[in-house]
């Protein structure tokens, strides 16, 4: 009868996976959160390689990953993971705070980043917040998010003029420079002149590059 108490009981659980290359680390975040009683941490691992396979065995509801480690980057692993199951939420567990990781992360498919100086209690709360749908990050990652994607006004960033956001904008949507011109119902050659305006405040050599930098930074609506 006892037994089959623990076997309800680990139906229940919250199963969990570790990919941290930080032995001690690792071992200590187990024993963390097996002192939880509705978690399982089912397997833990110092690389993320096989994430693939893993996942596909274990069958893990939420994924604690670390970004540097050995052969596959966790960046990586997200990847892998979510192609194995892409119900499995996967809460980046990092010392990087930089935005290109974060958002290469996120890209990924990950559904939280947490950076490793987050108090313990923070993480049990992080784990049930991704079980419920929620996105859980350290507050100055969410910072970060909020930031990135409140729309960047170029006028005051790059100092474009008026002109030169509506040519940037319609650059942006595919159009040639004559069906700018078109469009504007200005000459050729002034649109010419405001490209290569544009080009210069924002740092770029070509046309590609600045619709790039306008789509990754919203400055065009």
């Amino acid at each position: 009868m006892l037994n089959h108490k623990k076997s309800n009981f680990i139906a229940l659980a919250i199963r969990i996976i570790i990919f941290e290359d930080n032995d001690r680390l690792r071992e200590s975040l187990a024993y963390l959160l097996q002192s939880v009683p509705d978690y399982e941490v089912v397997a833990d691992y110092s690389h993320c390689k096989d994430a693939v396979n893993i996942t596909r065995v274990y069958k893990p509801n939420v994924v604690l990953m670390d970004i540097d480690m050995p052969g596959e980057s966790g960046i990586r692993g997200v990847s892998l993971v979510k192609e194995a199951n892409p119900d499995t939420a996967v809460i980046m567990y990092t010392v990087f705070e930089d935005d290109e990781k974060l958002f290469q992360c996120l890209c990924a498919g990950a559904s939280g980043y947490l950076l490793k100086k987050t108090a313990p209690e923070k993480i049990f709360e992080a784990i049930r917040e991704v079980m419920e749908g929620g996105a859980p990050m350290s507050p100055t990652i969410a910072k970060k998010v909020i930031e990135r994607f409140q729309p960047v006004k170029a006028s005051n960033q790059y100092n474009l003029t008026e002109r030169e956001m509506q040519v940037l904008q319609l650059l942006s949507k595919g159009h040639s420079t004559k069906t700018i011109a078109d469009k504007l119902d200005i000459a050729f050659n002034t649109v010419r002149i405001h490209l290569n305006n544009i080009y210069a405040k924002l740092h770029v050599n070509c046309g590609k590059e600045a619709i790039a930098k306008a789509l990754v930074e919203r400055i065009t609506s």
